[in-house]
């Protein structure tokens, strides 16, 4: 349950190795969340992960996950919850894709759809489920601007988080008065905390969402999606995005006819 000062006390990341999960960890366990469960494919990054939040202070567990292997999240992610509540569960699992090779390989597109969407439905469900029938918990899916329209640059890895945006926002509405809350997070262009300015190293995290913008504060990092997450968990907010001028601007292109839209440099 959460604690007098509505910080979860625990906290489920599918996806976890993912930055922006981590950050978000840190920023947990600093306001008192004290169990972690990472999940993701065995890996010495998983346990290096693991043991740096441990340093934190946090209790954490991994376990095995395979986004693209659905047939065992009910069996895998629900073993979690027979261990105790679970307060958080954020989705933060994805891969961007290369745009460029998975035109030409249709299973490499196949592959990004199924872990983006195929796999995040499957889990989401499962997890969903499982906050229900405890009856309290948030579920926060990482989803990404890309998705609110498709762009020439992206549109395999846009129709996936495209995808997974409106599934959770049906799943929001579907959980409303069981208990538990459902929160969509929109990054736009996420650089690497251990990325340079100007690298190009963030295309490997999150796809650009408006490339005129990627020197100007709409570019955001893992630690500031942290922070959005954890204000919109204490506000109780069903949509963040971030940077939140993203929100503005995503209205605006949303309008723009398509004759217009295919000449933008977008």
């Amino acid at each position: 349950m959460k604690d007098a000062f509505g910080a979860p006390q625990s906290l489920l990341v599918l996806g976890g190795t993912s930055e922006i999960g981590l950050a978000t960890a840190r920023r947990l366990i600093a306001r008192r969340t004290r169990t972690v469960w990472l999940a993701g494919r065995p890996s010495p990054a998983l346990e290096s992960a693991a043991a740096e939040l441990r340093g934190r202070g946090a209790y954490v567990r991994t376990v095995d996950f395979d986004a693209l292997d659905t047939g065992s999240h009910e069996t895998g992610l629900g073993k979690i919850f027979t261990e105790g509540d679970i307060d958080m569960v954020l989705l933060a699992f994805g891969i961007p894709g290369d745009q460029e090779r998975d035109e030409e390989e249709p299973l490499a597109a196949v592959r990004v759809a199924q872990t983006n969407y195929t796999g995040a439905v499957s889990a989401g469900l499962v997890c969903a489920g499982a906050l229900q029938a405890q009856g309290h918990g948030s579920l926060v899916v990482l989803s990404s601007v890309a998705g609110e329209r498709a762009r020439r640059a992206d549109f395999i890895y846009g129709s996936s988080k495209a995808g997974l945006d409106a599934f959770a926002q049906g799943l929001g509405d579907a959980l409303h008065g069981t208990g538990v809350h459902v929160m969509v997070v929109r990054p736009g262009l996420v650089r690497p905390a251990t990325a340079p300015a100007g690298s190009g190293a963030a295309a490997a995290v999150a796809p650009l969402a408006m490339i005129p913008f990627t020197r100007t504060p709409l570019v955001t990092t893992p630690d500031a999606v942290a922070e959005a997450i954890v204000t919109g968990l204490r506000r109780r907010s069903e949509t963040v995005w971030v940077p939140g001028a993203l929100r503005a601007v995503m209205s605006a292109l949303r309008h723009v006819p398509r004759p217009l839209f295919r000449r933008l440099p977008v």
